[in-house]
This record gives C-alpha cells, sequence and structure tokens, in this order.
C-alpha cells in the first residue's frame, strides 16, 4: 500500500518538474547562441574575407605568408602560388597560407607598429 501511495504522489509532481526542465534549459540555450556570436560568427566572417582575398590575388601583388615570407606573386596556379622573394629567386607556397596581401611596405611597417 505504501508503494502505491509514493507512486501516485509522484505522478503529482512529474508536472511541476517538466516546468523545472524548462528552466534549466533556457540557460544553456543561451550560452550557446553567446558562444556563437562571440566566438564561431567572427571566426566565419575571417574566413570569408581571407578566401575572397585568395580569389582576387593577381600577378605583381605583394603578398605576406604565413611563415612570415614577403613576395611579389609571380605565378598563380589552381592551389599554388609561384612569389618572387628577389631578383630572379622564386619559390612555391600553397595559396591557403598568404596571409595578407600588401600594397607596399610601408603599409606593412604600420600594421607592425613600427
Amino acid at each position: 500500500m505504501n508503494q502505491v501511495t509514493a507512486m501516485a504522489g509522484g505522478g503529482g509532481g512529474g508536472a511541476g518538474g517538466g516546468e523545472s526542465a524548462w528552466g534549466m534549459f533556457i540557460p544553456i540555450v543561451l550560452m550557446f547562441a553567446i558562444i556563437y556570436f562571440l566566438m564561431i560568427r567572427p571566426q566565419q566572417k575571417q574566413a570569408k574575407k581571407h578566401k575572397e582575398m585568395l580569389g582576387a590575388l593577381k600577378r605583381g601583388d605583394q603578398v605576406v605568408t604565413n611563415g612570415g615570407i614577403l613576395g611579389r606573386v609571380f605565378q598563380l596556379n589552381e592551389g599554388i602560388v609561384t612569389l618572387e622573394v628577389a631578383d630572379n629567386v622564386k619559390i612555391k607556397v600553397l595559396k591557403s597560407q598568404i596571409t595578407a596581401l600588401i600594397a607596399n611596405e610601408g603599409e606593412l611597417d604600420k600594421k607592425q607598429g613600427g
């Protein structure tokens, strides 16, 4: 008899438990929204901007690679860019490793704070 009473009493409390479940679910949703707007969305914007920059590369542009190499675009292929880093010195780098496009060396100095 005690078990039946306990089960009957637990059934009435279940309806109130559903409300508290929603109360716990809302902070989790808010936390994911904050993470999205503070971390994921800015990274997506930066990746889109980088992809557009790579798509707009043309021969003669001065670029900086991810490794810090400065060079002028000599030739563009599918995923490889040939850079001229000095007179008659050419290297091949992956197109995805080009970090920035610079107009002249003075602009690079401004970006570095020097």
